[in-house]
């Protein structure tokens, strides 16, 4: 599983980090944000499972973070950590989904104690070797790993050459597998995996669609653009105006 700490105080978010590192193997990833921008950056390009979430954070605080990762369809389980009880904050965390809503100061044990008991209750025991883009079973090994490497860096120069030889094995083998497994080429798999990750960037009002080509992995607009309209049917501007009207 894969968890990411919000907090814009930096003792408080590495020092969580490092706790969770060392007291569970529950979470194979933990990723870091200072801000509300980086926060929602590091929800498209990761999708973490669970976010511990500080209310009053720079750029973007808690409760929109929130409700934009929740119109992209990418809310993570959240708790709640903050040093103000005003019941305003919780009831806004609550109403978007919120599962805890805890009080600072608190130690880290408690809030492992949290998590893990959120967790249980609200995703239960998850498999180590699932991988929840595919969603399916007797995945080839060498499909599954360059999946894996394809979603932690889609949005870098990731090319096939550079997974085949990673692998240790052909560009044409691997090209092979993906077709064999995945019922497309690497590249048509790339691409969906890019336009997946647009479709929420998108979604994010104060970003042109060059910016959003750039974060995804695509350094001229116009060749995303076209190879967005091939997948979703219409250009990055009609879904953004669609979005904009849910």
């Amino acid at each position: 599983m894969k968890i990411l700490i919000v907090d814009d105080e930096n003792n408080i978010r590495e020092g969580m980090a490092k706790y969770i590192r060392l007291h569970t193997d529950r979470f194979e990833n933990v990723y870091t944000a200072s801000n509300g921008d980086e926060a929602l950056d590091e929800i498209i390009k990761y999708t973490p499972d669970v976010m511990l979430l500080d209310i009053q954070i720079p750029k973007k605080n808690g409760i929109e973070v929130m409700r934009e990762a929740k119109k992209a369809g990418l809310l993570p389980t959240t708790i709640i950590l903050s040093c103000h009880e005003d019941f305003t904050y919780a009831q806004q965390a609550l109403h978007l989904g919120a599962k805890e809503y805890v009080l600072k100061p608190i130690r880290a044990a408690e809030i492992l104690d949290t998590i893990n008991r959120v967790v249980d209750e609200t995703i239960g025991p998850m498999e180590k070797d699932e991988i929840p883009s595919l969603k399916m079973e007797n995945v080839n090994t060498y499909v599954s790993d360059a999946v894996r490497i394809i979603n932690d860096h889609f949005s870098e120069s990731v090319t096939q050459e550079y997974i085949a030889t990673k692998l240790g094995i052909s560009q044409g083998y691997l090209s092979t597998l993906f077709k064999q497994n995945l019922g497309m080429g690497f590249i048509d798999y790339l691409n969906k995996i890019r336009v997946e990750k647009a479709c929420s960037y998108l979604l994010q009002n104060n970003l042109k669609t060059y910016e959003v080509a750039y974060k995804v992995g695509y350094n001229d607009e116009k060749y995303f653009s076209r190879v967005f309209k091939k997948i979703k049917g219409m250009s990055p501007m009609e879904y953004k105006k669609k979005g904009d009207g849910i």
